[in-house]
C-alpha cells in the first residue's frame, strides 16, 4: 500500500495535470478576461461556496474529527480531468470547463495548505497533525502546477506534436484515474466498508447540492445553457485524487490510506452514482438549446 501512496499516486496525478496542460493554449487563460463572468461564477462556487457550504453541513451532521477533517479537503479541490469528460459529454461548454479547471488547480496550490491546517485545527485542535504548509505547499507545486506548466509549454512550442499525443494523453490520465481510486479502494476496502455508511450519505448529499448550487448560480447570473452545465459540473465533480494525495500528504506515513483520505476514497466510490443522472439531464437540456 506504501508503494500506492508515496509513489503511484503522485505520479498519476502529475500525469492528470500534464495532460490538462497540454490541452490548454495561452488564449484559454486569456478567456477569463474575455468571458469574465462565467468564470468569476464558477470560481466563487469552487473557491469559496463549496467549502462555506461543506463547513456549515459539518457543524449540523457529526463526524470523527479526522473524518470532518477529510471531507473539508475534498471541498477545497478544483475539478479534474473527470469534470472535463463529464461536460464534453453533457454538451457543456468544454473550454470553460478546462479553463476552470486549470485555473483553480493552480490556485489550490496557494489555498489548499493553509485551509487544510486551518480544518485540521479546527476540528481536531492540540491532536491534530503538525501541518507544515510550506511542505504542504511544495509538494502540491511539485504534482499539480509543474505538470500543468510543462504541458502548456509544450502545447505552445511543439504543437503539432501535442496535438497529437492530446487524445492518448488524455485517455491515459483517465485510466489512471479510475484505476488510482480503484487501486485506493481494492487496497483499503475493509477500512473503506467500515466507514461507507459514515461517509457515503454526507459525499451523496454535498455532491448533489454542489451540483445544484452550480446549475443555479450560473443561472442566476443569466448564464446560457452550456455555460451553465460546465460550471455546475465543475463545481459538483471534485479532483478526488487530489484529496486523496493531499489527505496522505499530511501524515508522515501510512501503511494503509489514511481516515483524512477515506472521504476522498468514498467518493470515487459514489461520485459516478450521482452525475450520471445529472449528466442524462444536462444532455437534455443542451440538446433541446441547440435544436
Amino acid at each position: 500500500m506504501e508503494i500506492i501512496l508515496d509513489v503511484i499516486l503522485p505520479l498519476s496525478l502529475a500525469f492528470i495535470m500534464f495532460s490538462l496542460g497540454i490541452s490548454l493554449t495561452l488564449g484559454d487563460f486569456g478567456r477569463v478576461v474575455q468571458v469574465p463572468k462565467a468564470f468569476l461564477v464558477g470560481a466563487t462556487a469552487q473557491i469559496l461556496l463549496l467549502p462555506v457550504i461543506t463547513f456549515l453541513t459539518l457543524q449540523i451532521v457529526t463526524l470523527p474529527p479526522q473524518l470532518a477533517v477529510g471531507v473539508m479537503i475534498l471541498s477545497f479541490c478544483p475539478g479534474g480531468v473527470t469534470s472535463n469528460i463529464l461536460t464534453k459529454l453533457a454538451g457543456g461548454t468544454l473550454a470553460l470547463s478546462i479553463t476552470l479547471t486549470a485555473i483553480v488547480s493552480l490556485l489550490a496550490v496557494v489555498t489548499v495548505p493553509f485551509l487544510v491546517a486551518g480544518s485540521a485545527d479546527y476540528f481536531m485542535g492540540d491532536s491534530g497533525p503538525v501541518i507544515n504548509v510550506t511542505t504542504l505547499a511544495v509538494a502540491m507545486f511539485l504534482i499539480t502546477t509543474v505538470p500543468v506548466a510543462i504541458g502548456v509549454a509544450l502545447r505552445h512550442f511543439i504543437t503539432a506534436f501535442t496535438l497529437r499525443i492530446e487524445t492518448a494523453a488524455f485517455r491515459i490520465a483517465t485510466t489512471l484515474f479510475v484505476l488510482t481510486i480503484l487501486g485506493a479502494i481494492a487496497a483499503n476496502w475493509s477500512v473503506l466498508v467500515s466507514n461507507l455508511a459514515t461517509l457515503a450519505p454526507i459525499m451523496i448529499g454535498l455532491n448533489i447540492v454542489f451540483l445544484l448550487l452550480g446549475l443555479g448560480l450560473a443561472r442566476l447570473f443569466g448564464l446560457n445553457t452550456q455555460d451553465s452545465i460546465a460550471i455546475s459540473l465543475e463545481t459538483g465533480i471534485q479532483n478526488g485524487t487530489l484529496g486523496i494525495t493531499v489527505g496522505s500528504l499530511i501524515v508522515e506515513s501510512a501503511s494503509n490510506l489514511p481516515p483524512f483520505s477515506l472521504p476522498s476514497g468514498v467518493y470515487g466510490l459514489t461520485m459516478y452514482l450521482v452525475a450520471m443522472p445529472f449528466l442524462f439531464w444536462f444532455r437534455k437540456q443542451s440538446r433541446t438549446q441547440s435544436a
